[in-house]
């Protein structure tokens, strides 16, 4: 029985064949189970360490996520995927369009920061400088 976050047989003989190759060497582990943990991980949002069992050790999913997000292979598998799609007539650009120019960050998110910039003394000139209190010689004056 197929789990929520795994790949249909159908969705894995079309992903397959866009994965990088298999290195010589020591065997990799299996690729759709890698997947289906890393879909699992990113669904749920749980913690790596939580990962089910029955995807493999979470370190091996962990690795291979950040290694592929690294080498650019996610950025490589949509755009095949949406290659493929926009070939077969299965989108639609007048829906399937993302227009950054209306998204309107929040004004912290500019990354200059705000305010005027004061002057702060050092703690050597603040030691050095005579106390300033104007309430001292009222409270003299009145006696």
């Amino acid at each position: 029985m197929l789990k929520r976050h795994e790949l249909t047989d159908a969705q894995w003989a079309r992903l397959e064949p866009l994965l990088p190759p298999h290195k010589p060497g020591r065997p990799r582990q299996d690729d759709r189970r890698i997947l289906d943990g890393i879909r699992w991980k990113l669904a749920t949002g749980a913690p790596w360490r939580d990962l089910p069992e029955r995807y493999g050790p979470w370190q091996t999913v962990y690795t291979r996520f950040w290694r592929w997000t690294r080498a650019g292979v996610w950025d490589q598998l949509f755009a095949a995927i949406q290659q493929q799609a926009d070939a077969a007539g299965q989108l639609d650009w007048s829906v399937h369009f993302v227009d950054g120019t209306v998204i309107r960050a929040h004004q912290h998110a500019a990354g200059a920061k705000g305010g005027t910039k004061r002057r702060r003394r050092s703690g050597a000139a603040r030691a050095g400088s005579a106390l300033r209190s104007i309430s001292a010689p009222k409270a003299a004056a009145s006696r």
